[in-house]
């Protein structure tokens, strides 16, 4: 690996941490407070959502450098900081599953560190943006049509889907590193890009989607059918029309390790992902 994918990667992995560490903050704000706007008051909950932040401006800056399957896996991985810190800070019970469940995602995040291979920059055609941003209003309209009908189960696939949308926007997104260094020059382009709207959509229905589907549903299973959709569809998706690339000779590995992520559906069930989310689920 050369310097810039190495920095890219250690953004992805500081913004699964910085997950992780924002779902524990905000579960003791919620333990601190007296009800639900006490708690949105509270300066953990608030540091919380700080991290939140930090961790998806982290998370774009990675998709600069790294392949889409790539950076989503790793942030797949907060769930494994999620159970540890929760298990440290809220005493939260890990079974043995769970422990087994952190071990299979740190080497799978480690196969697919190794196994990416160069990417170069993306030139969105007009049919990558317009696809995208078709997507955008499609995946909105359908979450409607979910919420309507109160699935939580479709919400959460549904909130998976945008959240990997927002992905592939930031990763397409025709941004150089030289043109970035003039500031006026770089919001005036990302104001006139259609994919900095298609990534704002996206995300947007991605936040309303995945807080209906906690308040209608459990909060492991959610959680669980969320990562897996936002890990697997993008990746393909990344591979197939962003032409993110792996190693020669690695592509099974590569496979397996995005597919031994379904690990944070047993991660989703853990009783420490429940304290540490459960005062999301009670909106």
């Amino acid at each position: 690996m050369t310097v810039a994918p190495v920095a890219a990667l250690a953004f992805a992995v500081a913004a699964a941490v910085s997950y992780g560490a924002g779902s524990v903050t905000q579960a003791l704000a919620a333990r601190r407070s007296t009800g639900t706007l006490h708690a949105l008051r509270h300066p953990l909950y608030i540091a919380g959502l700080g991290c939140d932040l930090l961790a998806w401006l982290a998370s774009l800056v990675a998709l600069r450098t790294l392949a889409v399957y790539q950076v989503q896996a790793v942030l797949a991985g907060s769930l494994a900081v999620t159970v540890l810190a929760a298990r440290l800070l809220l005493a939260a019970r890990i079974r043995r599953r769970d422990c087994a469940a952190v071990a299979v995602t740190v080497l799978a995040l480690t196969v697919l560190a190794l196994s990416a291979g160069p990417q170069d920059q993306v030139r969105p055609s007009a049919m990558i943006r317009f696809g995208l941003v078709a997507a955008t209003v499609l995946v909105a309209v359908c979450g409607w049509v979910a919420a309507r009908a109160g699935s939580p189960g479709a919400s959460a696939a549904l909130a998976g889907l945008a959240f990997g949308g927002a992905a592939l926007c930031a990763r397409a997104l025709p941004l150089s590193a030289p043109a970035m260094r003039d500031v006026p020059a770089v919001l005036g382009a990302l104001a006139a890009e259609p994919l900095t709207w298609a990534l704002a959509g996206f995300g947007v229905t991605g936040m309303l989607l995945y807080a209906h589907a906690l308040q209608h549903g459990q909060v492991g299973p959610v959680t669980a059918v969320l990562w897996i959709v936002e890990v697997i569809a993008p990746s393909a998706i990344g591979i197939a029309v962003l032409h993110d690339t792996v190693r020669a000779g690695w592509a099974p590995y590569a496979v397996v390790a995005v597919l031994a992520t379904a690990a944070a559906a047993v991660l989703a069930t853990a009783p420490a992902t429940a304290a540490a989310t459960a005062h999301t689920a009670g909106g």
